[in-house]
């Protein structure tokens, strides 16, 4: 098993990297998209789809790459480096992976090439199913919390409870009865709303085991945790330079032995949490079941703590740290966001450590 990055991959990396730092920079892009209720820039989404990142996975079939989640997760840590607001996790990561893992007829071909192609954004509500209903004749009722990127969407993936199982639906959002409020976060750069449908038609794609579902949102942790990765890494980075040429007393205070402690905290943090996103990025695909979701456990348990990155970045700073023209705090901020992503690290360093205990008697 060799972890280290392939030239291709290295190339999506940097050319990534320069797309966001030429197109969508903090100070020209993200910050005008803050209050934005989409949170996306039409020519910037196509860039991206231009590149190709959107269809990453997206089987070649349907005209996209047919790549792994390495190749998603290098994608994911650029955007969270660059605090990139967009849809990219909800349409390129977590449809997709729905998708593919779940279906398979012309409705899904549909989407999936407009995934590749750039010209729809999907998202899926996962995380909150249990109150929406469907009828025999597919029209949907209910309410869903949590759903990412649901504004700028053209296509949702709700699940329903039925009879007969666990229905898997596409809904357009232009479709009569359905409805978004926003639901504010601590992260402006993260869109999260509260989705309403009343008799909504939807058009079954599937039936969703548990297994399934599990699956999906183990591959949307890991590739969050990339995305943390990436603005924890970005800001130790801002920290660090910082250090070496702010003079406090007549000095840099990159000299004093306890500004030194903190930056190897960072630095220690980053790392660690590196070894376990690249495994699980790894794992997501090449795996089975139980080992990649011990992955994600992972990832989630020590990744998780990324956001005590932001937090000692901004020690470093001092008070420009707070300002509100430092981009400091909107780091914090996206790193906060994603501790608390389905619940903070403690409920996984627990599951993960009964999964270990199991193992051993």
């Amino acid at each position: 098993m060799n972890l280290e990055l392939t030239d291709e991959q290295v190339a999506l990396r940097d050319t990534t990297r320069r797309f966001l730092a030429d197109k969508a920079p903090i100070s020209g892009h993200v910050r005008e998209l803050l209050d934005d209720p989409a949170g996306v820039d039409d020519a910037v989404w196509r860039g991206l789809a231009d590149l190709g990142t959107t269809g990453l996975l997206v089987p070649e079939e349907h005209g996209g790459a047919g790549m792994t989640m390495v190749e998603a997760g290098v994608v994911a840590e650029e955007l969270g480096a660059a605090l990139h607001p967009g849809p990219w996790l909800s349409t390129a990561v977590a449809a997709p992976r729905t998708l593919t893992r779940l279906c398979d007829n012309d409705a899904v071909a549909t989407i999936l090439a407009g995934i590749a192609d750039g010209t729809i954004i999907a998202t899926v509500s996962f995380l909150d199913f249990a109150n929406v209903a469907a009828d025999d004749d597919g029209l949907l009722r209910g309410e869903l919390g949590g759903v990412p990127d649901a504004a700028a969407a053209d296509v949702v993936l709700v699940l329903s409870e039925r009879s007969s199982g666990t229905g898997l639906f596409a809904v357009r959002t232009d479709s009569p009865g359905f409805a978004v409020q926003p639901e504010r976060g601590i992260d402006q750069t993260r869109k999260q709303f509260r989705v309403r449908l009343d008799n909504t038609p939807g058009q079954r794609l599937a039936t969703a085991t548990p297994a399934d579902v599990a699956a999906v949102i183990d591959d949307l942790l890991i590739a969050t945790a990339a995305d943390a990765l990436g603005a924890a890494r970005a800001v130790m980075d801002l920290a660090v330079e910082y250090a070496k040429f702010r003079k406090q007393f007549g000095q840099v205070i990159g000299s004093f032995q306890a500004v030194q402690h903190l930056c190897v905290d960072m630095y220690e943090t980053v790392e660690l949490a590196r070894s376990g996103v690249v495994h699980a990025l790894w794992a997501a695909d090449a795996l089975g079941s139980d080992e990649r979701h011990l992955a994600a456990l992972r990832a989630k348990a020590f990744a998780g703590r990324l956001a005590t990155v932001g937090d000692t970045a901004i020690q470093v700073f001092g008070g420009i740290g707070y300002t509100w023209e430092h981009d400091a705090h909107l780091y914090l901020k996206r790193l906060l966001s994603w501790s608390a992503l389905l619940g903070g690290s403690d409920r996984y360093l627990t599951e993960l450590g009964a999964r270990l205990a199991n193992r051993s008697t």
